[in-house]
């Protein structure tokens, strides 16, 4: 893919700008989760209200970034926003009530948490959490709006970190690296050391 021009790529922030916008004049937030499909560890969702004159350079999907630029915006979003929270639903959660429900949890947990009760929020996704606030689902939202692209970051960068600090507490399974995440590596640490507390039991029945 070509590089973009500094110009098209300030287009491309202010399209994601105007996006939240459009919703109304009241404070937007946007939710995105990040940790469906691992093997290991919580299902973390971020919700992020955005002053509304505020523009934050390279912000995107976050799996569209590197994780140098990720943690780069990690930072300059938590201090530039109006409000931000994080919220994790644990991998024995998961197991109680489904990865689905398990994700519209955490979800409905960051947008409760918000210090600024939102007016409106865009969802990730296709499917509605159940929030009580008005709110839509947006099919590919962290590329469309800006404050949902603000959330997956802030939801991805949190989970990977956490995800670090188990590689720690359980050597040995690589988690440092995959993020719980279903590769080859993580496949044979398992057949090796055997499930740890972190692995989603519902995840691996064909292994137990």
């Amino acid at each position: 893919m070509a590089r973009r021009t500094p110009e098209e790529e300030a287009a491309r922030i202010r399209s994601m700008k105007d996006f939240d916008l459009s919703r109304g004049e009241g404070d937007i937030a946007g939710v995105d989760e990040a940790g469906r499909g691992p093997l290991a560890g919580p299902v973390f969702a971020a919700a992020v209200i955005l002053h509304r004159d505020v523009i934050i350079e390279g912000i995107n999907d976050s799996k569209k970034l590197s994780e140098k630029k990720r943690d780069e915006l990690f930072d300059i979003i938590k201090e530039k926003a109006a409000a931000y929270s994080v919220c994790a639903v644990s991998e024995a959660r998961i197991d109680d009530i489904n990865i689905l429900q398990a994700t519209f949890q955490a979800m409905c947990g960051a947008v409760e948490r918000l210090d600024i009760q939102p007016d409106y929020v865009l969802v990730d996704g296709n499917k509605s959490p159940g929030l009580s606030i008005a709110h839509e689902t947006v099919v590919k939202g962290d590329s469309k709006s800006v404050s949902i692209a603000a959330a997956s970051i802030l939801a991805k960068v949190s989970r990977d970190r956490y995800m670090c600090r188990m590689a720690e507490k359980y050597p040995g399974y690589g988690f440092e690296k995959h993020k719980g995440y279903g590769t080859k590596a993580h496949y044979e640490a398992i057949e090796k050391l055997g499930i740890c507390d972190i692995h989603r039991k519902s995840f691996l029945k064909n292994i137990l």
